[in-house]
């Protein structure tokens, strides 16, 4: 997805008693070299939740760029796949896999993922993150593509995080309007 931009909606809200919710709206646009930058468009909501919920998951996003991009690859060289079911989901025919990392790696999961039958593109992940920071109990997400023009796109993610002694997190971030730089698509092959 180098040279792409999409737009992005960023819900979150601080659970429990707090009860505080935040909806950032951005283009998040991704370089030719694979840095995710975003422009951000307008916040509403409480100013808690920015800086706490969002402004930390942009924040371990730009983190996650300094990893070699391989690092967290689903492949054999970081996961064990176990083959479960042949499933119907949103519609689709896909393959259903329990995966397990090789590697307790800050940004690896366990969970499983769900594999498009006829175009062998993802279309769907969850699970829960293998290495946390010792102040996070747990952090589960479900994560959903779509797929267009041969590249599975981000559709939807959903997390929610769970802190030692503090308010329990939740983030949804839909994304939308996927667009290609049609120079950098000619060259990948894409357009």
């Amino acid at each position: 997805m180098y040279g792409s931009t999409m737009s992005v909606e960023i819900s979150a809200a601080l659970t429990t008693k707090l009860k505080k919710q935040g909806k950032l709206h951005a283009v998040r646009r991704i370089s030719t070299v694979g840095l995710v930058s975003y422009d951000i468009l307008g916040f509403e909501g409480d100013g808690t939740v920015k800086k706490e919920i969002i402004n930390r998951y942009l924040n371990e996003e730009a983190e996650a760029q300094q990893q070699p991009s391989h690092s967290l690859d689903i492949t054999p060289e970081n996961y064990k796949f176990s083959y479960k079911n042949l499933v119907e989901l949103d519609g689709r025919n896909t393959y259903l896999f329990d995966i397990t990392p090789l590697h307790k790696r800050k940004g690896l999961f366990k969970g499983q993922i769900w594999i498009d039958v006829s175009s062998s593109l993802r279309v769907q992940e969850s699970g829960r993150l293998v290495k946390l920071p010792w102040t996070v109990k747990k952090i589960t997400f479900v994560r959903k593509y779509q797929i267009q023009d041969g590249i599975s796109l981000p559709r939807q993610q959903q997390s929610k995080v769970d802190v030692r002694g503090g308010p329990h997190a939740e983030i949804t971030i839909d994304f939308s309007n996927f667009a290609i730089d049609r120079a950098v698509g000619v060259a990948a092959g894409i357009e």
